[in-house]
């Protein structure tokens, strides 16, 4: 997602020395998720089993967004502006990701793990589809239930004044995570049409109460415990709910350390909790929640983050800032691409080395123009409106 939209650099500044190392972190986030599902189907001998690709690409997203979020809200001071700006910049092209998915599902029938009810509808209209217990339409949405539940977390703080404290908060996560994983092998509420309802309700009313002014501290509070809620008693595997969590509180911490308002060990202790949160789950079935592969995941994301960052006043990153700009459009086309391309060239998993790198690059260059294209048609011009619609409020 790029991050222009997000936080305006303050007069004089210009946008690529402040903004670049972010964005070309959300770059190198999306291309990792694209490798990660692209080479099990192209060049699968090159699909590294030592770390994570996919998880490594969605650790540095949340990094950079616990980084830059709070601070977006903080500038603004204006919650009603603050979610207008994330609606525009989130929803036009989930929503268009959406309609041509269903669209094509003639072609390339949607998963079968999407229930065929109402109350999916209600799951995907608020993002809110892993953290329900629902699988989402598009397998790369999952991760926008958390950032959602991040959203509503850091506004609750934000209204309660709680906010600055990150890194405290960060910690409590990183436990929460620990412990979770010990105590609960599965989500207390099951799976159900009346979780995705009662949150489509909570959400609507409560953002309407946001965005109009009207009610919005008990709204905030409503819908930020109401999330903290679902991602405990109904979301898919609470205790890695809860450590994504604490890594978005660390990138926070990690801001205001910066800033000189906090300090820089609790995200090492809540890099340590995250670390040993899958060693004792009961719900930690995947190969890459192992202990070896998993801290190396994390130990790559946290690098990655800090050379970005010590190295952001020296290099300009344009061509992974580019990247970045187109990175949400990236992160949410390249799967659906990825079937399409694959009905379309048969299994290249047994064929020659050469012509699978040649299929992998085809398969990349469509995906970029793709997402350039959406980002152009679809993105920008919709983040424009919601400045206008933000200035016209004020």
């Amino acid at each position: 997602m790029s991050l222009a939209s997000t936080l305006a650099p303050p007069s004089g500044t210009p946008v690529l020395s402040r903004l670049a190392w972010l964005d070309a972190l959300r770059g190198i986030g999306a291309v990792a998720v694209l490798a990660e599902h692209m080479l099990p189907w192209v060049i699968p001998s090159l699909r590294p089993y030592w770390f994570n690709l996919g998880m490594y690409g969605v650790l540095v997203f949340f990094l950079v967004s616990g980084y830059i979020i709070p601070t977006s809200l903080e500038r603004r001071g204006d919650v009603g502006g603050f979610w207008i700006g994330r609606i525009f910049r989130l929803y036009p092209l989930y929503l268009t990701v959406i309609a041509v998915v269903l669209a094509a599902s003639w072609w390339i029938p949607v998963r079968v793990d999407v229930p065929r009810e109402p109350s999916s509808v209600a799951a995907h209209a608020t993002m809110l589809q892993d953290v329900l217990g629902t699988a989402a339409l598009v397998d790369t949405m999952w991760t926008l239930a958390y950032e959602m539940v991040f959203y509503l977390l850091v506004t609750m703080l934000f209204v309660a004044r709680a906010h600055r404290r990150s890194g405290q908060i960060a910690i409590v996560f990183g436990a929460a995570a620990v412990v979770s994983g010990l105590v609960m092998a599965a989500a207390p509420v099951p799976p159900g049409p009346w979780p995705s309802w009662s949150a489509f309700a909570v959400f609507g009313v409560g953002l309407a109460c946001l965005v109009s002014g009207r009610f919005v501290k008990p709204a905030a509070w409503v819908m930020g415990a109401g999330a903290l809620a679902l991602l405990v008693l109904t979301s898919r595997v609470p205790w890695f709910g809860l450590a994504i969590l604490a890594v978005m509180f660390a990138g926070t911490a990690i801001q205001r350390w910066e800033r000189g308002e906090g300090a820089l060990w609790p995200v090492a202790v809540t890099a340590a909790l995250v670390a040993v949160a899958p060693a004792w789950a009961t719900q930690a079935g995947w190969w890459w929640v192992r202990p070896g592969v998993w801290i190396t995941t994390i130990a790559l994301a946290a690098a990655t983050f800090a050379v970005a960052m010590a190295l952001r006043r020296r290099l300009s990153f344009r061509f992974l800032a580019w990247l970045g700009t187109i990175s949400y459009s990236l992160y949410l086309l390249h799967h659906p691409l990825l079937k399409a391309f694959v009905v379309v060239t048969g299994d290249l998993r047994r064929a020659a080395l050469p012509v699978q790198a040649g299929m992998a690059a085809l398969y990349v260059v469509l995906v970029l123009g793709t997402s350039w294209l959406t980002y152009r048609c679809v993105e920008s011009p919709l983040q424009r409106l919601g400045r206008h619609v933000i200035t016209r409020r004020r």
